[in-house]
């Protein structure tokens, strides 16, 4: 087996899970539990690391760390749009209702 193959491999799984983290946020409409620095440092890091990979011209990480660098300016983009309606809502006198799996699953 190409050894590339690990690397791509491996990428695949650690962006389906980080992408899934950003659509359950998402799809919520909530981000409680979630610290804005998970994605600050996240992008921070992902930066790092796109500049190492392109150095060592490790393109699987190069590729790898771009995506997750996009990942986590979109996971930083929905939680800063949660937070901004959860705020809304509480300006507005509105009670705040936090949606749950439960909300999201079909009735039998």
């Amino acid at each position: 087996m190409d050894r590339e193959v690990i690397g791509w491999i491996s990428a695949a799984i650690l962006l389906a899970t980080l992408g899934r983290q950003v659509y359950s946020q998402w799809r919520d409409g909530t981000s409680q539990g979630v610290s804005q620095w998970l994605f600050v440092g996240q992008v921070s890091a992902s930066i790092g690391f796109v500049i190492y990979s392109w150095l060592l011209k490790s393109w699987v990480f190069v590729a790898t760390n771009l995506l997750i660098l996009l990942t986590a300016l979109l996971g930083q983009w929905v939680y800063l749009r949660n937070k901004r309606r959860a705020a809304d809502l509480a300006s507005s006198g509105a009670p705040a209702r936090m949606a749950t799996k439960r909300d999201h699953r079909r009735s039998p």
